[in-house]
């Protein structure tokens, strides 16, 4: 099958995901993430934030993001994000349904926030009669592509904590924007002063499944119960615990990051040599994003290379995107030109 720069969903799952679903796949296990693959996934994840983690697997990274956030606060209480933030613009609406809460969005041209940005909302702790910030929800790597560095996270968690509010990152592409900053996870993540993380996995070669990881203990103990009550507990959680076990084994998960990020700037590259594409949103990671003629767009989607968001043109590498595919969507723009 042809391969494109829709999005990083697009891929296949990575070679040793598979044989680690078939290898988890003999015999019987415990139900309910009581395996030996859960515990040991568990355990690398330990080693990968050079310290012990509360873990909780989950079908999905909408799910992954609402039991974070369940866990996080009350109905009466405000997550604070970018407009463009996945859990405001493209989860239908889940976390407020499911949650309750509301989201505030803050208008921001690539997905990041900062501390001057998020002060007006906060004139609105202690009135009765507005929703409480509780929580910052940040994106890393933004909607838009943009990396935090881990410098920013703390400068954003100190704020936050400071005004009693508690930090969230949705991490669908932490691996990439680990690489691009090249950090630890660690110095990413709860180094950086983040509360809880929604760990991703399926942008980065796994099949199904995301992790929650919770720094801030406390909002662990609520973890196994709000897991079943918003249905994102799985029975045989085995396959999902494998998964991450053969992700995190050996640095799987930085291989492939490193990967997509380095195709992103080839491809960032090949699309410079046509004069009439601008770039809007360079490759941080491994997305950019630009600006076309239509006859463009209309042959980039219709390739099956890119996705029109609105008059700005998306392309995603993924952990198997290969030189070959750039130079088809380089053949395909040529003939437009021609």
């Amino acid at each position: 099958m042809k391969r494109g720069f829709v999005s990083d969903n697009c891929a296949g799952a990575h070679p040793e995901i598979i044989k680690a679903i078939g290898a988890c796949n003999a015999g019987h296990a415990p139900s309910y993430g009581n395996d030996e693959y859960c515990a040991r996934a568990a355990k690398r994840f330990g080693e990968l934030m050079e310290r012990e983690v509360p873990v909780t697997f989950v079908f999905n990274g909408t799910g992954a993001n609402v039991v974070s956030l369940a866990c996080s606060l009350r109905p009466f209480e405000s997550v604070v994000c970018a407009d463009c933030a996945h859990i405001n613009m493209d989860e239908t609406g889940a976390p407020e349904r499911v949650l309750g809460s509301k989201l505030q969005g803050i208008p921001t041209p690539d997905g990041k926030l900062t501390a001057e940005k998020i002060a007006p909302l906060l004139s609105a702790q202690g009135n009765m009669h507005h929703s409480q910030p509780r929580v910052l929800s940040l994106t890393n790597v933004t909607e838009w592509g943009a990396v935090y560095t881990p410098e920013e996270i703390r400068a954003l968690a100190d704020f936050a904590h400071a005004h009693g509010m508690l930090v969230h990152m949705d991490g669908a592409r932490i691996a990439n924007a680990v690489v691009a900053a090249n950090c630890t996870m660690a110095e990413m993540t709860w180094k950086a002063g983040l509360d809880v993380l929604s760990f991703g996995g399926v942008k980065n070669g796994t099949i199904f499944g995301e992790a929650v990881l919770f720094f801030n203990e406390i909002l662990a103990e609520k973890a196994a119960f709000v897991r079943k009550n918003v249905t994102q507990l799985q029975s045989k959680l085995r396959f999902v615990g494998a998964q991450f076990e053969a992700l995190l084994q050996g640095g799987l998960w930085r291989k492939n990051a490193a990967h997509a990020n380095a195709m992103a700037k080839r491809l960032e590259e090949a699309l410079a040599a046509f004069p009439a594409i601008e770039i809007t949103h360079p490759a941080q990671a491994n997305m950019l994003f630009m600006k076309m003629p239509e006859n463009y767009t209309r042959a980039v989607c219709a390739g099956g290379f890119g996705s029109d968001m609105g008059g700005i043109v998306r392309m995603v590498c993924s952990w198997d995107t290969e030189q070959e595919d750039i130079e088809a969507l380089a053949r395909a723009l040529g003939q437009v030109v021609s």
